[in-house]
């Protein structure tokens, strides 16, 4: 079995419905919130991110059928003066989990960084998603700390209610 990775054509109406699919798989995971995408998600999802500059984002095959896939989203890094990748979904569907498919998932995304000049990659991932921990640090990620008596970088959110039209 070989795992191939290439940029996902969202334009391509059977790459498109793939792509739907693993992410729908993902959100339905406990680490993805338990839920499935919402229906208004599955209506105007796919024709919304092709339109978001910055999108960067690939699906894994293996044997003919997509298992995987990531997406990222250009940044910037004030520090550093450059652009950074952010990896914001990476989704392995359970049926193929452990055969490295997210470790090409995750080479993919550092190729494309690379390609862009970025400094760095980032990510967030859920405290107790273990396995998926173990599967970014093999892959070279580590914690955000800029100075270690400041202790590590905590991602945050603020909920924007849609406002009544």
């Amino acid at each position: 079995m070989t795992v191939r990775v290439a940029p996902v054509d969202l334009y391509d109406p059977v790459q498109a419905v793939c792509w739907l699919a693993l992410l729908d798989h993902y959100a339905q995971d406990p680490m993805g919130g338990g839920d499935g995408l919402s229906d208004f998600a599955k209506l105007n999802l796919v024709h919304a991110i092709r339109e978001v500059p910055g999108y960067h984002g690939a699906l894994a095959w293996l044997d003919g059928e997509a298992v995987g896939q990531i997406n990222c989203f250009a940044g910037f890094s004030t520090f550093a003066a450059r652009p950074l990748l952010n990896v914001h979904d990476i989704v392995v569907h359970a049926s193929v989990r452990g055969q490295g498919i997210g470790q090409a998932l995750l080479a993919w995304a550092e190729a494309r960084a690379r390609e862009l000049g970025c400094c760095k990659l980032t990510l967030e991932v859920l405290s107790n998603n273990t396995r998926a921990m173990a599967s970014y640090q093999q892959a070279g990620y580590a914690p955000y700390v800029l100075d270690p008596a400041a202790g590590h970088a905590l991602l945050m959110q603020k909920i924007l209610p849609e406002e009544a039209s």
